[in-house]
């Protein structure tokens, strides 16, 4: 029997619809609210306005409209508590919900979180119990946030957490997995589930393609422990030999046994590293000191071919577009938008790190 894709209805030709329709309208909404926008953010929110209705106009059902108010509704909620704290750096930490107390990763799950907060970092977890308390219980709770999922077989937020102005819920997985990487610095992933691996393999996609903000991964477990190095010989590996990812792929994360040492490589990372951003074309990583004539001869010799699409690497000061850090010493160069792993060797060289691949031990 032959499938029949013929539609179950044929869409009525409907009106196209685009900003002109709407503009006075929503000069009208901002002006009966009381809401002043600037220029920029009116023009985004009509087009956001403008998406609702285009989802009408194209026959969306009412389970679909659901599903987006929802989502735009978590998101606002989330980046409402988020906004105050942006000049702080934070951490997100995974792992199982079922780990007990006297297991020993969830007693490095504590000190890890302990030290990174002594640091400066703010903490951000599930909200669970297990690992994700213990990454609650290092800090002091001011320093915390829980992105918690509304799942009818859990009990609610764990006991520190609970009750917190900063614990957010979420009814839909991926958007609490984007406020876990739109609002993070580092990631630590300690022993868990298919959770704990989907939230890992989202972060390290987001960093292998340049869809977040390069940060460093580190995957963490007791001393004489075999679950990442099980996961690195049964499922990394395997994936390099057949060249499914790239060898340097494996410098995106490092596994460590000793908690301060893993601080240590969260730390590093930003020892002269501070961000980075595009600029039209050019990839801009801004520095905590200068790179000087004969740092950039190495670096072109080092890493020009794998990393530039054209021209060369170059010390820069903050262009006319950048409105933060404008202070801070650049490095700039036209990137390939491709090779974000040995971008990550490439911050490693700034930073006075090893380059090599940080996997198997904690160093």
């Amino acid at each position: 029997m032959s499938a029949d894709f013929t539609p179950e209805r044929t869409p009525s030709p409907q009106p196209k619809l685009d900003l002109s329709h709407i503009e006075s309208a929503v000069d009208a909404f901002f002006a009966s609210t009381g809401v002043t926008p600037s220029s920029e953010a009116r023009e985004l929110v009509a087009e956001i306005m403008l998406s609702g209705l285009k989802l009408v106009n194209d026959g969306a059902d009412l389970g679909q409209l659901k599903l987006v108010r929802s989502a735009l509704k978590e998101m606002r909620h989330a980046y409402r508590i988020f906004n105050p704290y942006r000049g702080v750096r934070k951490i997100s930490i995974f792992g199982s919900a079922r780990t007990p107390e006297s297991d020993p990763d969830y007693q490095m799950a504590r000190m890890f979180s302990r030290a990174i907060s002594d640091a400066g970092m703010m903490v951000i977890t599930g909200a669970g119990d297990g690992i994700m308390k213990a990454g609650h219980e290092g800090p002091d709770v001011e320093k915390c946030f829980g992105l918690r999922i509304r799942l009818p077989f859990e009990a609610g937020a764990n006991s520190v957490i609970d009750g917190d102005p900063k614990l957010v819920n979420f009814r839909y997985f991926f958007t609490r997995k984007l406020m876990f990487m739109a609002h993070s610095d580092a990631v630590a992933a300690f022993p868990g589930g298919f959770g704990t691996q989907d939230e890992l393999f989202e972060a390290l996609t987001l960093i292998q393609t340049g869809k977040t903000n390069l940060v460093p991964v580190v995957l963490l477990e007791h001393e004489g422990g075999d679950y990442w190095k099980s996961w690195e010989e049964g499922c990394v590996l395997p994936l390099a030999r057949r060249r499914l990812i790239s060898p340097e792929d494996r410098g995106l994360y490092s596994i460590h046994t000793d908690p301060l040492t893993a601080v240590d490589e969260v730390l590093g990372f930003y020892r002269r590293f501070h961000s980075m951003r595009f600029v039209g074309k050019d990839l801009v990583l801004r520095l905590k000191t200068p790179v000087g004539d004969e740092e950039l001869s190495r670096l072109e010799a080092e890493y020009r071919a794998d990393l530039c699409e054209s021209g060369s690497f170059r010390s820069v000061t903050a262009h006319a577009e950048e409105e933060d850090h404008r202070d801070l010493p650049r490095l700039a160069f036209r990137f390939n938008r491709r090779a974000w792993s040995r971008v990550r060797a490439l911050l490693d060289t700034l930073n006075g790190r090893s380059n090599r691949l940080r996997t198997g031990h904690s160093a």
